[in-house]
């Protein structure tokens, strides 16, 4: 399948699983908002001091009658009369505010250089928000300041849609997952990565479970995997000890991808399995489970939890690249003044050249792309490099 189409096929498999939720404003910073949000009272809900100070009214001079703080009942003033008021605090009908610079008290009566016109330094009542107005659409991110507003708005809780849970299943008995490998081993290069990449990605990690090379083992292992969204490394091969394409179809699992046509990577594959899970099967080296991290679960998760997809950006090559006839290549590289620079060592088994990168660029199949030529650019979670 070409590497647009699976990627697609991918957000598609995710928008359908998104859910909705409810969640406390303490509970949903980063989430999406699953529905409009509506104002329950007026901002401000009351015509309020913008200013420290004097609310006075009338012509001065002004006698202090009192204070008038933040959070005290309202009050009224009679002509020539002031109070002592701070920021936020109700201001008195038919007040202005004398700033605190611009006035001066003795002996309980305060003079000013001239009256304040009516209204002045008073925030007036529903000029941000009227009871009953939308303040945020439905699938906005809900930032800090957004939360804060559904607070200022009268709101405890809010709808989202929630970050979806992953499980992740290593693949292999060749795999040593701590110290020097032996023998024919190899250390486990991915089960270190993949949680910060899950995080990365926007999702919640719920667990991460080592399976023996068997048919039995590996069934056992997605029976058990309690999540939204599976991740495998490692099998997706036809090999004497690759079981997970027999294990996904004894369980009456579907492969809506089976294969991509991207370099590295390109037994990667998308399915479905009982209790409406999405799988995403990467291979086992480490840069080709990369690319399908990036080429699968990227999107099938941002849509899951209702994120927009992250657009790629066109950048030019620094220097010329074979391409793949028939596939895309996903190359790692760093940004370099505005343009791309590969990374040399980028073969499948590699990770030395991602280790480095803040970008991976999106090569077209061809036979070559040289210097200058402008390519899709994706960055990496934590690379700035689109930035510059």
């Amino acid at each position: 399948m070409a590497w647009t189409v699976a990627r697609a096929r991918a957000r598609d498999l995710g928008s359908a699983s998104a859910r909705r939720s409810v969640a406390a404003l303490g509970d949903a910073v980063g989430r999406v908002l699953g529905s409009d949000l509506f104002s329950m009272v007026d901002l401000p809900p009351f015509d309020t001091s913008a200013m420290d100070g004097w609310a006075v009214r009338g012509q001065g001079p002004w006698t202090v009658v009192g204070d008038c703080r933040a959070g005290d009942p309202p009050r009224s003033l009679e002509h020539r009369e002031c109070v002592r008021i701070s920021t936020g605090a109700v201001a008195p009908a038919d007040s202005a505010v004398l700033r605190s610079e611009d006035g001066r008290e003795r002996d309980g009566v305060v003079s000013g250089s001239s009256a304040p016109p009516v209204g002045k330094d008073i925030r007036r009542r529903g000029e941000e928000v009227r009871t009953g107005e939308r303040i945020l659409r439905e699938g906005q991110l809900l930032t800090p300041p957004a939360l804060g507003l559904a607070a200022a708005a009268g709101l405890d809780t809010v709808e989202v849609v929630p970050l979806p849970r992953v499980a992740v299943l290593i693949l292999g008995d060749e795999l040593a997952h701590k110290g020097l490998p032996v023998g024919g081993q190899v250390r486990d290069a991915l089960s270190p990565q993949l949680p910060a990449w899950v995080e990365a990605m926007g999702a919640d990690l719920v667990s991460l479970t080592w399976v023996a090379d068997s048919l039995a083992a590996t069934q056992r292992a997605l029976d058990a995997a309690e999540a939204d969204v599976v991740i495998t490394t490692g099998g997706t091969a036809r090999g004497p000890a690759d079981h997970l394409r027999n294990a996904v179809e004894a369980a009456s699992g579907e492969w809506l991808v089976d294969g991509v046509a991207v370099r590295p990577g390109h037994p990667m594959k998308l399915g479905v399995l009982t209790g409406e899970r999405a799988l995403v099967a990467l291979p086992g080296n480490p840069l080709a489970a990369v690319s399908g991290l990036v080429t699968l679960a990227w999107p099938l998760l941002d849509a899951s939890a209702g994120r927009d997809p992250r657009p790629p950006l066109a950048r030019p090559l620094v220097v010329g690249v074979d391409a793949s006839p028939g596939a895309h290549r996903l190359v790692p590289g760093q940004m370099e003044g505005g343009a791309v620079r590969l990374t040399t060592r980028r073969g499948p088994a590699m990770l030395s050249g991602m280790a480095t990168a803040d970008v991976l660029a999106v090569v077209p199949p061809g036979a070559h792309a040289e210097a200058g030529t402008h390519v899709d650019v994706l960055s990496l979670p934590w690379g700035a490099g689109l930035l510059v």
